[in-house]
Protein backbone atom coordinates (compact mmCIF):
# COMPACT_ATOMS: atom_id res chain seq x y z
CA UNK A 1 0.00 0.00 0.00
CA UNK A 2 1.45 3.27 -1.24
CA UNK A 3 1.88 6.23 2.09
CA UNK A 4 0.65 9.41 2.38
CA UNK A 5 3.98 10.74 1.67
CA UNK A 6 4.32 8.97 -2.16
CA UNK A 7 0.65 10.54 -2.87
CA UNK A 8 1.61 14.18 -2.01
CA UNK A 9 5.15 13.43 -3.91
CA UNK A 10 3.26 12.44 -6.48
CA UNK A 11 0.49 14.81 -6.47
CA UNK A 12 3.82 17.86 -6.26
CA UNK A 13 4.99 16.63 -9.30
CA UNK A 14 1.61 18.40 -10.81
CA UNK A 15 -0.59 14.58 -11.23
CA UNK A 16 -4.29 14.04 -10.20
CA UNK A 17 -6.00 11.96 -7.85
CA UNK A 18 -6.86 10.05 -10.55
CA UNK A 19 -3.24 9.78 -12.53
CA UNK A 20 -1.77 8.93 -9.25
CA UNK A 21 -3.98 6.03 -8.67
CA UNK A 22 -3.48 4.97 -12.17
CA UNK A 23 0.74 4.87 -11.51
CA UNK A 24 0.19 3.19 -8.14
CA UNK A 25 -2.68 0.80 -9.10
CA UNK A 26 -5.13 1.74 -6.65
CA UNK A 27 -8.55 3.76 -6.95
CA UNK A 28 -8.65 7.61 -6.71
CA UNK A 29 -10.45 7.28 -3.58
CA UNK A 30 -8.42 5.31 -2.00
CA UNK A 31 -5.60 7.45 -3.14
CA UNK A 32 -7.39 10.51 -1.41
CA UNK A 33 -7.91 8.34 2.05
CA UNK A 34 -4.54 7.60 2.47
CA UNK A 35 -3.36 11.30 1.84
CA UNK A 36 -5.79 12.74 3.68
CA UNK A 37 -7.69 9.60 6.44
CA UNK A 38 -10.41 10.88 5.69
CA UNK A 39 -13.10 9.04 2.83
CA UNK A 40 -13.53 10.71 -0.40
CA UNK A 41 -17.57 10.44 0.25
CA UNK A 42 -17.40 12.75 2.67
CA UNK A 43 -18.42 9.78 4.90
CA UNK A 44 -16.19 11.93 8.18
CA UNK A 45 -16.56 15.41 9.34
CA UNK A 46 -13.21 17.68 9.31
CA UNK A 47 -12.03 20.42 11.75
CA UNK A 48 -9.15 22.58 11.70
CA UNK A 49 -5.67 22.51 10.00
CA UNK A 50 -7.14 18.89 8.16
CA UNK A 51 -9.16 20.55 6.19
CA UNK A 52 -6.64 22.43 3.50
CA UNK A 53 -5.81 19.24 2.99
CA UNK A 54 -9.26 18.21 1.15
CA UNK A 55 -10.49 18.63 -2.52
CA UNK A 56 -13.98 20.46 -2.08
CA UNK A 57 -15.61 17.82 -5.03
CA UNK A 58 -13.44 15.23 -3.04
CA UNK A 59 -17.34 12.63 -4.31
CA UNK A 60 -15.99 12.34 -7.96
CA UNK A 61 -13.00 10.06 -6.83
CA UNK A 62 -15.26 7.25 -5.29
CA UNK A 63 -17.49 6.75 -8.50
CA UNK A 64 -15.59 6.61 -11.87
CA UNK A 65 -17.38 7.62 -14.91
CA UNK A 66 -18.79 4.33 -16.02
CA UNK A 67 -19.16 3.62 -19.48
CA UNK A 68 -22.68 1.70 -20.97
CA UNK A 69 -22.55 1.14 -24.50
CA UNK A 70 -25.67 0.43 -26.35
CA UNK A 71 -24.02 -1.99 -28.59
CA UNK A 72 -21.15 -4.32 -27.99
CA UNK A 73 -19.83 -6.15 -30.88
CA UNK A 74 -19.25 -9.67 -28.95
CA UNK A 75 -22.29 -9.52 -27.36
CA UNK A 76 -24.14 -9.20 -30.83
CA UNK A 77 -22.04 -12.17 -32.30
CA UNK A 78 -22.67 -14.39 -28.65
CA UNK A 79 -26.83 -13.24 -29.09
CA UNK A 80 -26.80 -14.62 -32.66
CA UNK A 81 -24.79 -17.93 -31.76
CA UNK A 82 -27.51 -18.72 -29.21
CA UNK A 83 -30.49 -17.97 -31.68
CA UNK A 84 -28.95 -19.90 -34.15
CA UNK A 85 -28.70 -22.93 -31.68
CA UNK A 86 -32.77 -22.66 -30.51
CA UNK A 87 -34.81 -24.30 -32.15
CA UNK A 88 -37.79 -21.94 -30.68
CA UNK A 89 -36.03 -18.46 -31.76
CA UNK A 90 -35.40 -19.67 -35.51
CA UNK A 91 -39.57 -20.51 -35.71
CA UNK A 92 -40.44 -17.12 -34.19
CA UNK A 93 -37.95 -15.73 -36.50
CA UNK A 94 -39.73 -17.04 -39.32
CA UNK A 95 -43.24 -16.58 -38.02
CA UNK A 96 -42.62 -12.46 -37.91
CA UNK A 97 -41.33 -12.71 -42.07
Amino acid sequence: MPSAATITRLLGQGLDYVAVARRLGISPGTAYLIRTGVPADGGDTVAGARRELLLSHSQSLVQPNSHNPTEHAEVMTWLRHRALGDPQMQAAAWETR
